[in-house]
Protein backbone atom coordinates (compact mmCIF):
# COMPACT_ATOMS: atom_id res chain seq x y z
CA UNK A 1 0.00 0.00 0.00
CA UNK A 2 1.11 3.55 -0.77
CA UNK A 3 2.43 5.77 1.98
CA UNK A 4 1.36 9.30 1.06
CA UNK A 5 2.08 12.82 2.30
CA UNK A 6 0.02 15.75 1.03
CA UNK A 7 1.27 19.34 1.35
CA UNK A 8 -1.47 21.96 1.47
CA UNK A 9 -3.65 19.32 3.09
CA UNK A 10 -5.97 21.90 4.67
CA UNK A 11 -6.53 23.77 1.40
CA UNK A 12 -9.33 23.66 -1.12
CA UNK A 13 -8.01 20.74 -3.17
CA UNK A 14 -5.87 19.20 -0.46
CA UNK A 15 -8.74 18.86 1.95
CA UNK A 16 -10.90 17.10 -0.63
CA UNK A 17 -8.09 14.77 -1.64
CA UNK A 18 -7.29 13.78 1.96
CA UNK A 19 -10.96 13.06 2.71
CA UNK A 20 -11.31 10.85 -0.36
CA UNK A 21 -8.06 8.96 0.25
CA UNK A 22 -9.03 8.37 3.88
CA UNK A 23 -12.41 6.95 2.82
CA UNK A 24 -11.07 4.50 0.24
CA UNK A 25 -11.74 0.81 0.86
CA UNK A 26 -9.17 -1.42 2.50
CA UNK A 27 -6.56 -2.52 0.04
CA UNK A 28 -6.70 0.78 -1.82
CA UNK A 29 -6.54 3.22 1.10
CA UNK A 30 -2.94 4.40 1.73
CA UNK A 31 -1.15 2.47 4.44
CA UNK A 32 -0.04 5.83 5.82
CA UNK A 33 -1.60 9.23 5.09
CA UNK A 34 -0.03 12.46 6.38
CA UNK A 35 -1.44 15.92 5.67
CA UNK A 36 0.68 19.03 6.23
CA UNK A 37 -0.33 22.68 6.12
CA UNK A 38 0.52 25.98 7.79
CA UNK A 39 -3.01 25.94 9.24
CA UNK A 40 -4.19 23.76 12.08
CA UNK A 41 -7.15 21.58 11.08
CA UNK A 42 -9.80 21.43 13.84
CA UNK A 43 -10.08 17.98 15.39
CA UNK A 44 -13.74 17.59 14.41
CA UNK A 45 -12.87 18.16 10.75
CA UNK A 46 -10.18 15.48 10.59
CA UNK A 47 -11.12 12.20 8.92
CA UNK A 48 -9.99 9.06 10.69
CA UNK A 49 -6.67 7.51 9.86
CA UNK A 50 -4.96 10.77 8.86
CA UNK A 51 -2.04 12.33 10.72
CA UNK A 52 -2.09 16.11 10.51
CA UNK A 53 1.15 18.05 10.94
CA UNK A 54 1.56 21.82 10.96
CA UNK A 55 4.45 22.51 8.61
CA UNK A 56 5.44 25.37 6.31
CA UNK A 57 6.86 24.06 3.02
CA UNK A 58 9.55 26.74 3.19
CA UNK A 59 10.85 25.41 6.51
CA UNK A 60 13.39 22.69 7.23
CA UNK A 61 12.37 19.35 8.67
CA UNK A 62 10.18 17.84 5.98
CA UNK A 63 12.80 15.22 5.11
CA UNK A 64 12.74 13.93 8.70
CA UNK A 65 8.94 13.71 8.59
CA UNK A 66 9.11 11.77 5.30
CA UNK A 67 11.63 9.32 6.76
CA UNK A 68 9.66 8.95 10.00
CA UNK A 69 6.61 7.72 8.09
CA UNK A 70 8.50 5.93 5.27
CA UNK A 71 6.65 8.07 2.72
CA UNK A 72 6.99 6.91 -0.88
CA UNK A 73 4.56 9.35 -2.57
CA UNK A 74 4.32 13.12 -2.07
CA UNK A 75 1.44 15.17 -3.44
CA UNK A 76 2.50 18.83 -3.47
CA UNK A 77 -0.50 21.16 -3.43
CA UNK A 78 0.78 23.97 -1.18
CA UNK A 79 0.67 27.20 -3.21
CA UNK A 80 -0.85 30.68 -3.21
CA UNK A 81 -3.53 30.61 -5.90
CA UNK A 82 -5.71 33.50 -4.69
CA UNK A 83 -3.50 36.07 -2.91
CA UNK A 84 -4.94 37.70 0.19
CA UNK A 85 -5.14 41.42 0.82
CA UNK A 86 -1.80 41.40 2.66
CA UNK A 87 -0.02 39.24 0.11
CA UNK A 88 2.87 40.48 -2.00
CA UNK A 89 5.05 39.10 -4.74
CA UNK A 90 7.92 38.25 -2.41
CA UNK A 91 5.65 36.11 -0.24
CA UNK A 92 4.07 34.40 -3.24
CA UNK A 93 7.50 33.59 -4.70
CA UNK A 94 8.73 32.21 -1.40
CA UNK A 95 5.76 29.83 -1.10
CA UNK A 96 5.31 28.82 -4.73
CA UNK A 97 8.92 28.59 -5.91
CA UNK A 98 11.13 28.29 -2.81
CA UNK A 99 8.57 26.07 -1.10
CA UNK A 100 8.51 23.68 -4.06
CA UNK A 101 12.31 23.56 -4.06
CA UNK A 102 12.36 22.66 -0.36
CA UNK A 103 9.83 19.87 -0.92
CA UNK A 104 11.84 18.48 -3.84
CA UNK A 105 15.03 18.56 -1.78
CA UNK A 106 13.30 16.69 1.04
CA UNK A 107 11.92 14.08 -1.37
CA UNK A 108 15.38 13.35 -2.79
CA UNK A 109 17.02 13.29 0.64
CA UNK A 110 14.48 10.83 2.06
CA UNK A 111 14.17 8.51 -0.95
CA UNK A 112 10.59 9.33 -2.01
CA UNK A 113 9.68 7.46 -5.19
CA UNK A 114 6.93 9.63 -6.72
CA UNK A 115 6.31 13.39 -6.69
CA UNK A 116 2.87 14.60 -7.85
CA UNK A 117 2.43 18.35 -8.28
CA UNK A 118 -0.27 20.69 -9.56
CA UNK A 119 1.13 23.25 -11.96
CA UNK A 120 -1.21 25.34 -14.10
CA UNK A 121 -2.16 26.14 -17.66
CA UNK A 122 -0.96 29.63 -16.69
CA UNK A 123 2.59 28.27 -17.00
CA UNK A 124 2.19 28.45 -20.79
CA UNK A 125 1.63 32.19 -20.48
CA UNK A 126 -0.82 34.62 -22.00
CA UNK A 127 0.50 35.32 -25.48
CA UNK A 128 -0.96 36.39 -28.81
CA UNK A 129 0.85 33.58 -30.63
CA UNK A 130 -0.37 30.75 -28.37
CA UNK A 131 -1.82 27.97 -30.53
CA UNK A 132 -5.59 27.51 -30.49
CA UNK A 133 -5.13 24.35 -28.36
CA UNK A 134 -2.00 24.04 -26.23
CA UNK A 135 -0.37 20.64 -25.84
CA UNK A 136 2.24 19.52 -23.34
CA UNK A 137 4.90 19.88 -26.05
CA UNK A 138 4.34 23.64 -26.33
CA UNK A 139 6.88 25.87 -24.54
CA UNK A 140 6.41 27.16 -21.02
CA UNK A 141 6.40 30.98 -21.27
CA UNK A 142 4.69 32.22 -18.10
CA UNK A 143 4.55 36.02 -18.24
CA UNK A 144 6.75 37.84 -15.74
CA UNK A 145 4.07 40.51 -15.23
CA UNK A 146 1.68 37.88 -13.81
CA UNK A 147 3.15 36.55 -10.57
CA UNK A 148 1.24 33.25 -10.57
CA UNK A 149 2.00 32.55 -14.24
CA UNK A 150 5.69 33.43 -13.86
CA UNK A 151 6.10 31.40 -10.69
CA UNK A 152 4.55 28.33 -12.31
CA UNK A 153 7.02 28.75 -15.17
CA UNK A 154 9.93 28.92 -12.71
CA UNK A 155 8.65 25.85 -10.87
CA UNK A 156 8.36 23.88 -14.09
CA UNK A 157 11.91 24.84 -15.11
CA UNK A 158 13.04 23.57 -11.70
CA UNK A 159 11.09 20.34 -12.17
CA UNK A 160 12.77 19.81 -15.55
CA UNK A 161 16.19 20.15 -13.89
CA UNK A 162 15.22 17.62 -11.23
CA UNK A 163 14.07 15.13 -13.87
CA UNK A 164 17.55 15.31 -15.36
CA UNK A 165 19.49 15.25 -12.08
CA UNK A 166 17.29 12.88 -10.04
CA UNK A 167 15.64 10.37 -12.41
CA UNK A 168 14.86 8.09 -9.45
CA UNK A 169 12.17 10.54 -8.33
CA UNK A 170 9.21 10.00 -10.68
CA UNK A 171 7.25 13.14 -11.47
CA UNK A 172 3.59 13.54 -12.37
CA UNK A 173 3.04 17.18 -13.32
CA UNK A 174 -0.53 18.40 -13.84
CA UNK A 175 -1.06 21.64 -15.78
CA UNK A 176 -4.53 22.41 -14.52
CA UNK A 177 -7.15 24.58 -16.23
CA UNK A 178 -9.63 26.83 -14.44
CA UNK A 179 -11.00 24.81 -11.52
CA UNK A 180 -14.72 25.01 -10.78
CA UNK A 181 -16.97 23.29 -8.29
CA UNK A 182 -20.04 24.00 -6.23
CA UNK A 183 -18.08 26.04 -3.65
CA UNK A 184 -15.23 27.51 -5.71
CA UNK A 185 -14.38 31.13 -4.91
CA UNK A 186 -11.39 32.82 -6.52
CA UNK A 187 -10.41 35.67 -8.85
CA UNK A 188 -12.04 33.99 -11.84
CA UNK A 189 -15.37 33.28 -10.16
CA UNK A 190 -15.38 36.89 -8.92
CA UNK A 191 -15.42 37.98 -12.57
CA UNK A 192 -18.52 35.86 -13.22
CA UNK A 193 -20.38 37.47 -10.31
CA UNK A 194 -19.99 41.03 -11.57
CA UNK A 195 -23.07 42.77 -13.04
CA UNK A 196 -21.46 42.80 -16.49
CA UNK A 197 -18.70 40.77 -18.11
CA UNK A 198 -15.93 42.43 -20.09
CA UNK A 199 -14.93 41.13 -23.50
CA UNK A 200 -11.87 42.34 -25.41
CA UNK A 201 -12.69 43.38 -28.95
CA UNK A 202 -11.51 40.74 -31.42
CA UNK A 203 -10.94 38.05 -28.77
CA UNK A 204 -13.19 35.18 -27.76
CA UNK A 205 -11.29 34.92 -24.43
CA UNK A 206 -12.02 31.18 -24.16
CA UNK A 207 -12.04 29.38 -20.81
CA UNK A 208 -11.35 25.69 -20.26
CA UNK A 209 -12.82 24.45 -17.00
CA UNK A 210 -12.13 21.37 -14.91
CA UNK A 211 -14.36 20.02 -12.15
CA UNK A 212 -12.60 20.11 -8.78
CA UNK A 213 -13.52 16.45 -8.28
CA UNK A 214 -11.84 15.59 -11.57
CA UNK A 215 -8.60 17.24 -10.41
CA UNK A 216 -8.76 15.09 -7.29
CA UNK A 217 -9.60 12.06 -9.45
CA UNK A 218 -6.53 12.61 -11.61
CA UNK A 219 -4.34 12.91 -8.51
CA UNK A 220 -5.82 9.68 -7.13
CA UNK A 221 -4.98 7.97 -10.43
CA UNK A 222 -1.40 9.27 -10.17
CA UNK A 223 -1.08 7.93 -6.62
CA UNK A 224 -2.32 4.50 -7.64
CA UNK A 225 -0.02 4.03 -10.60
CA UNK A 226 -0.86 6.37 -13.46
CA UNK A 227 2.29 6.81 -15.59
CA UNK A 228 4.73 9.64 -14.82
CA UNK A 229 4.76 12.60 -17.17
CA UNK A 230 3.29 16.03 -17.82
CA UNK A 231 -0.44 16.31 -18.45
CA UNK A 232 -2.91 19.08 -19.14
CA UNK A 233 -5.93 18.68 -16.86
CA UNK A 234 -9.06 20.21 -18.39
CA UNK A 235 -12.54 19.19 -19.39
CA UNK A 236 -13.42 18.68 -23.04
CA UNK A 237 -14.16 21.87 -24.99
CA UNK A 238 -14.06 25.54 -24.06
CA UNK A 239 -16.49 28.42 -23.53
CA UNK A 240 -15.99 31.92 -24.90
CA UNK A 241 -16.61 34.93 -22.69
CA UNK A 242 -19.72 35.64 -24.77
CA UNK A 243 -21.07 32.13 -24.14
CA UNK A 244 -20.35 32.51 -20.44
CA UNK A 245 -22.22 35.83 -20.33
CA UNK A 246 -25.21 34.25 -22.09
CA UNK A 247 -25.35 31.40 -19.56
CA UNK A 248 -25.15 33.87 -16.71
CA UNK A 249 -27.90 35.98 -18.27
CA UNK A 250 -25.63 39.00 -18.18
CA UNK A 251 -24.59 41.65 -20.63
CA UNK A 252 -21.15 41.35 -22.18
CA UNK A 253 -19.48 44.72 -22.73
CA UNK A 254 -16.94 44.68 -25.57
CA UNK A 255 -14.04 47.13 -25.18
CA UNK A 256 -10.98 47.67 -27.41
CA UNK A 257 -7.83 46.39 -25.74
CA UNK A 258 -6.00 49.73 -25.95
CA UNK A 259 -8.87 51.64 -24.38
CA UNK A 260 -9.16 49.22 -21.47
CA UNK A 261 -5.40 49.28 -20.86
CA UNK A 262 -5.42 53.08 -20.80
CA UNK A 263 -8.32 53.16 -18.34
CA UNK A 264 -6.69 50.66 -15.99
CA UNK A 265 -3.40 52.56 -16.17
CA UNK A 266 -5.24 55.54 -14.67
CA UNK A 267 -7.58 53.74 -12.25
CA UNK A 268 -5.19 51.22 -10.72
CA UNK A 269 -2.58 53.65 -9.27
CA UNK A 270 -5.31 55.65 -7.49
CA UNK A 271 -6.96 52.55 -6.03
CA UNK A 272 -10.16 52.58 -8.11
CA UNK A 273 -9.33 49.22 -9.70
CA UNK A 274 -7.47 46.25 -8.26
CA UNK A 275 -6.32 45.38 -11.79
CA UNK A 276 -3.51 47.03 -13.75
CA UNK A 277 -3.20 47.40 -17.54
CA UNK A 278 -1.28 44.11 -17.78
CA UNK A 279 -4.46 42.25 -16.82
CA UNK A 280 -5.91 42.90 -20.27
CA UNK A 281 -3.74 40.15 -21.72
CA UNK A 282 -5.00 37.82 -18.96
CA UNK A 283 -8.44 38.07 -20.56
CA UNK A 284 -7.30 38.48 -24.14
CA UNK A 285 -4.94 35.54 -24.62
CA UNK A 286 -6.20 32.80 -22.36
CA UNK A 287 -4.35 29.45 -22.71
CA UNK A 288 -6.69 26.73 -23.97
CA UNK A 289 -5.57 23.26 -22.95
CA UNK A 290 -5.83 20.06 -24.97
CA UNK A 291 -6.55 17.07 -22.72
CA UNK A 292 -5.77 14.35 -25.29
CA UNK A 293 -2.65 13.14 -23.49
CA UNK A 294 -4.46 13.03 -20.13
CA UNK A 295 -7.07 10.69 -21.60
CA UNK A 296 -5.03 8.60 -24.00
CA UNK A 297 -1.66 8.29 -22.26
CA UNK A 298 -2.31 8.93 -18.57
CA UNK A 299 -5.59 7.02 -18.61
CA UNK A 300 -7.91 9.50 -16.91
CA UNK A 301 -10.98 10.96 -18.63
CA UNK A 302 -12.64 13.94 -16.88
CA UNK A 303 -16.21 13.14 -15.91
CA UNK A 304 -17.50 16.62 -16.80
CA UNK A 305 -16.80 18.79 -19.85
CA UNK A 306 -15.98 22.49 -19.57
CA UNK A 307 -19.61 23.26 -20.44
CA UNK A 308 -21.02 20.80 -17.90
CA UNK A 309 -18.90 21.96 -14.99
CA UNK A 310 -19.75 25.60 -15.70
CA UNK A 311 -23.45 24.73 -15.62
CA UNK A 312 -22.89 22.89 -12.34
CA UNK A 313 -21.20 25.97 -10.90
CA UNK A 314 -24.05 28.22 -12.07
CA UNK A 315 -26.72 26.01 -10.51
CA UNK A 316 -24.86 25.77 -7.21
CA UNK A 317 -24.44 29.54 -6.98
CA UNK A 318 -27.84 30.51 -8.38
CA UNK A 319 -26.25 32.38 -11.26
CA UNK A 320 -28.17 32.81 -14.50
CA UNK A 321 -29.83 29.91 -16.22
CA UNK A 322 -26.83 27.58 -16.30
CA UNK A 323 -27.31 27.08 -20.03
CA UNK A 324 -27.39 29.12 -23.21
Amino acid sequence: MKRVLVTGGAGYLGGRLVEILASEPAGRRPGCLVATDVREVPQQQRPGGVEYVVHDVRAAGLDALLRQHSIDTVVHLAAIVTPGAKSNRELEYSVDVVGTLRVLEACVASGVKRFIVTSSGAAYGYHADNPEWLTEDDPIRGNEEFAYSHHKRLVEEMLAEYRQQHPGLEQVVFRVGTILGETTRNQITALFEKPRLIAIKGSASPFVFIWDRDVVGAIEHAIHGGPPGIYNVAGDGALSIQQIAARLGKRCVTIPAGLLQAALAVLHPIGLSRYGPEQVNFLRYRPVLSNRRLKEEFGYTPRLTSSEVFDLFCRARGLGTGSE
